[in-house]
């Protein structure tokens, strides 16, 4: 299709980083204090050169042709304060990261808007979605990581991927992670984890360098999307162990790429195995590479995002 010059805020930065290998011109707002959703390209990404960072207060200037929202904040304030009257009625659509809170299924989506498009990155996410009238689709998650990186497991440890997990207890299982952690070897990385003894935040570029000298991938997230750490530790080649919740076990296969269960007695137990057989967690790795590859590669991911902005560019076309 041809090239597009689009607007997004930044919210989720891996989930960007993947985005940005769509080769279109991308614009990113920013304030000189970086509030949320203002970041820029990001300190810790390596994004390429057509993403453009762009004041605030030039975005009117810019001639757009999509317009896409991700948070509540971003559709009902942020858009008002930065885009001009003629970028607002531009094709837009709203990419929504997160479950439905604060009701597993009862709950309203914000963007409320019949000549859009809602993308949803899990089918279990549109599912409990209230989607009301807008048009939806689901992209499943790709990552774009360094492809030379690749899982060594000799660590006999696990290891977690979160950010501001405390913050969020019951959502991201902290409790769970907490308790796991007093029978296995556990570390974390992310976000504020240094205040209960973790990694702290590693830069996106060195982080799964880091990761994959680690045993298995550790996900204790009770009600989340699917994380994007499963999918990069899974693309790296690294078993995951982790709570069967919302998407996952559509995703790790028992004993194939790792395993998922309810029962944190037995988390424990399949962690404390993957500890004592290396040569089982490279097998379980090494076919978590090949799911990843086909399910959630960067080729499979660009053609859908494609295909939903030609949509949106065809319907913005067609006679009324």
């Amino acid at each position: 299709m041809r090239r597009l010059k689009i607007l997004i805020w930044h919210i989720h930065g891996s989930y960007l980083n993947a985005l940005a290998r769509l080769e279109h011109d991308w614009y990113l707002p920013v304030k000189s204090d970086r509030p949320e959703g203002y970041l820029g390209r990001g300190r810790t990404f390596e994004t390429p050169d057509y993403v453009r960072e762009v004041p605030a207060e030039r975005v009117r200037d810019i001639d757009l042709d999509l317009v896409i929202f991700q948070t509540p904040r971003n559709y009902f304030e942020d858009q008002f304060e930065i885009l001009s009257d003629a970028q607002r009625r531009l094709p837009k659509t709203y990419l929504e990261h997160n479950t439905p809170k604060p009701d597993a299924v009862n709950t309203r989506h914000p963007f409320d808007d019949p000549n859009g498009l809602l993308v949803h990155v899990t089918h279990y996410n549109r599912l409990m979605w209230d989607n009301g009238s807008t048009p939806t689709v689901v992209i499943e998650h790709s990552v774009a990581i360094d492809p030379t990186f690749e899982y060594r497991g000799h660590l006999e440890r696990g290891i977690t991927v979160v950010n501001g997990m405390q913050k969020r207890p019951r959502i991201a299982g902290y409790d769970i992670f907490l308790a796991v952690r007093d029978q296995v070897p556990l570390d974390a990385a992310g976000m504020q984890t240094e205040a209960f003894g973790g990694l702290g935040d590693i830069p996106y570029r060195d982080l799964h360098r880091r990761v994959a000298d680690y045993r298995f991938l550790f996900s204790p997230m009770r009600y989340t999307s699917l994380p994007l750490a499963v999918i990069e530790a899974m693309t790296i080649g690294m078993p995951v162990v982790a709570l069967a919740t919302t998407e996952l076990p559509t995703v790790i296969e028992n004993g194939e790429t790792g395993y998922v269960t309810c029962d944190v007695d037995e988390l424990i137990n399949r962690a404390q195995a993957l500890l004592a057989d290396p040569v089982e967690a490279r097998r379980l790795g090494a076919n978590a590479r090949e799911v990843a590859r086909e399910r959630f590669g960067l080729d499979r991911f660009i053609r859908d995002w494609n295909a939903a902005f030609a949509r949106l560019i065809a319907a913005r076309l067609e006679p009324v």
